[in-house]
């Protein structure tokens, strides 16, 4: 239960496209992420899902069923929002029970579920607190409380973290995980943040005004990347580009490097430059170099590496790591014969 099919959908505001014609297929049980940056329609095609926007063109379907014409509350789908939206007046209790009320519940059914989902987001000890006595991530796990006792066929989550610090959001992207195992059910999340898309999804949707530039697993857009700018969106800290000779050395109009996949040392490389910013993370150690000819580059070293601006240093791309794309940013398939004739030049 809880799959979600996109047939031929489309977005207009008067003469503006926002989401063209796409197609996209989620499985029940799935936890895909909706990644892009600012203004790609992300947002957009979700509220498409929730129904509180209608579709210029074509079909929303849930489990088998077309809902494109079904108000929100008839597509058994519940949404937590960036703002937790609580009643600042009710308990926490009253707040997640909110919904079960309005339904007309019986009580005794209410207070199973209320209960239920407090343990499992670790509420219990919060349920007769009201919202101002507690912390965001605790408000943001209210919110999803009011969620799961709905037991919607899937979940739709814009951007909840957005609101909560560095340290609060690695905490809830931990537990919404969790969730997401214990629940089993359907998840779609939406964020500008690759690093929690890479870390929390089963299948990441990149957009980009409002198109699908690729769907796969997190690793699969880390190691094959369509296009340059999946490559260049995926990943931290961000590929490197290099255009010109170099590139045409490899057969291509722009070759991609990680930073992780770049070899640094003070020896003989590949290419040679200066340390423009060494920034020192104890775990690792990010090198920007200016490398003779090519420009800026960036390497990431394990652990701590003994460099600082003006150090002279090497950089060797690892083989079999470099990214190939053409002039029109689409990658190139690179064949082992072709890899072998490049290592030869």
């Amino acid at each position: 239960m809880g799959s979600i099919k996109l047939d031929n959908v489309s977005k207009s505001f008067g003469e503006a496209s926002v989401i063209p014609s796409l197609d996209l297929d989620i499985t029940s049980g799935e936890f895909v992420v909706f990644v892009g940056p600012s203004g790609c329609g992300k947002s957009t095609l979700l509220r498409l899902i929730a129904g509180l926007e209608d579709v210029s063109g074509g079909r929303i379907i849930i489990d088998g069923e077309d809902v494109t014409e079904n108000a929100p509350a008839a597509r058994g789908l519940a949404m937590v929002f960036q703002s937790y939206a609580l009643y600042p007046h009710m308990s926490v209790r009253n707040n997640i029970a909110f919904p079960l009320k309005m339904a007309g519940m019986d009580k005794a059914e209410i207070a199973r579920k209320v209960n239920e989902a407090a343990r499992v987001l670790n509420l219990t000890d919060y349920l007769e607190r009201k919202p101002r006595q507690l912390s965001g991530g605790q408000r943001q796990r209210v919110a999803i409380g009011r969620a799961i006792v709905r037991q919607p066929l899937a979940f739709l989550f814009d951007e909840p973290l957005s609101n909560l610090d560095a340290a609060l959001r690695v905490n809830m992207r931990l537990e919404i995980s969790e969730l997401h195992q214990q629940l089993k059910t359907t998840m779609i999340y939406v964020t500008h943040d690759q690093v929690e898309a890479m870390t929390m999804a089963d299948k990441i949707v990149v957009l980009n005004k409002g198109n699908i530039e690729q769907v796969g697993s997190p690793l699969e857009l880390y190691r094959s990347p369509r296009n340059l700018f999946v490559a260049g969106f995926i990943g931290s800290p961000r590929m490197n580009f290099i255009t010109g000779q170099t590139a045409a050395h490899y057969g291509a109009h722009t070759i991609g490097v990680r930073p992780e996949h770049i070899d640094v040392s003070l020896g003989q490389g590949t290419w040679s430059g200066r340390v423009t910013i060494a920034e020192h993370l104890g775990s690792d150690t990010f090198v920007h170099v200016n490398v003779d000819g090519i420009g800026s580059v960036g390497a990431r070293v394990s652990g701590d590496f003994a460099v600082s601006h003006g150090d002279r240093v090497s950089l060797t791309p690892q083989e079999g790591r470099t990214h190939l794309f053409n002039s029109e940013g689409l990658r190139i398939q690179v064949l082992p014969s072709m890899m072998e004739k490049f290592q030869q030049a």
